[in-house]
């Protein structure tokens, strides 16, 4: 829990763009490599991007799901405890009981897995001509929120197609996140029409941070990612972003500046609770 007053007002976030390969062992090792190079930049809170551990697509996620604990995440424990640092593990494709999700976990600075989050809202789309794909057909959703405290802030987590849903960051924001970190992989249709205008909707709207941090792109690949990871402050500008290649994107935060932001703009002592509301359904 960050007590009140007690936080620190700024710290560094890194987004790692890996090149995902066909070959686990190598994501995980230059993932790890990656996750080193940013916390020697000075971040305290690390991410890597969706499906860092496969490649991206339902033919892929039965032969690469693992259980967790199993080798992926391991591999993630380790490397938080050596560098000291908040490691978000991007999500890799998980089986558990006979059902495959796709599945984010957070490590802290002594290697202890803080939560897991797996994907709400499962990538079913369809447009004509440009791109169908339906994540539904193999992996389940997930059915709860996951938020995460630091001594920073409080950080809540989405995978990809979840930033399209307004409400979930709506919650987060409710339960006093003021970071969203959403790996994601969107594509060559609907990364450039949408990434970075979700990615600043929902900053605006929950006067939050919001970062996002995607595969780098592979022109060979089945499924091509759209690249791009992202870091935006709580005014909707954008403090980092990376292009299509491997690279790692660092941006610090400043919560001094969001307190300001939210002090000029107070939308949430503004809203009208006497006419509508988000409401959890489920803890």
């Amino acid at each position: 829990m960050v007590l009140p007053g007690r936080a620190m007002a700024t710290f560094r976030l890194a987004l790692i763009q890996l090149q995902v390969s066909s070959i686990k062992s190598d994501n995980l090792a230059r993932a790890c490599s990656l996750v080193r190079e940013a916390a020697t930049r000075g971040a305290k809170i690390v991410s890597l991007p969706e499906c860092f551990n496969s490649p991206y697509g339902t033919k892929y996620f039965p032969e690469y799901a693992e259980k967790i604990p199993g080798e992926s995440t391991e591999k993630l424990s380790e490397v938080a405890k050596e560098c000291g640092i908040y490691l978000i593990g991007g999500s890799i494709p998980e089986e558990d009981a006979g059902k495959l999700y796709n599945t984010c976990t957070v490590f802290g600075p002594d290697g202890t897995l803080l939560v897991k989050y797996r994907k709400l809202h499962l990538f079913d789309i369809d447009v004509p001509g440009k791109i169908t794909f339906q994540e539904s057909k193999i992996l389940s959703p997930g059915d709860s929120f996951s938020t995460f405290d630091t001594p920073y802030c409080r950080v809540g987590l989405g995978i990809c197609y979840d930033m399209r849903f307004a409400e979930l960051a709506q919650i987060y924001a409710q339960r006093g996140c003021q970071l969203l970190v959403y790996p994601g992989a969107f594509n060559m249709t609907t990364g450039p029409a949408h990434w970075e205008l979700l990615q600043r909707g929902r900053a605006v709207d929950n006067q939050v941070y919001v970062a996002t941090a995607s595969p780098a792109r592979n022109d060979q690949a089945s499924y091509v990612a759209w690249g791009h990871s992202t870091i935006v402050n709580p005014w909707g500008e954008v403090l980092a972003t990376a292009g299509t290649e491997e690279t790692v994107v660092c941006s610090d935060i400043d919560l001094k500046k969001l307190a300001e932001i939210r002090q000029q703009i107070p939308i949430f002592s503004q809203k009208r609770s006497d006419l509508y509301a988000v409401v959890e359904k489920k803890p």
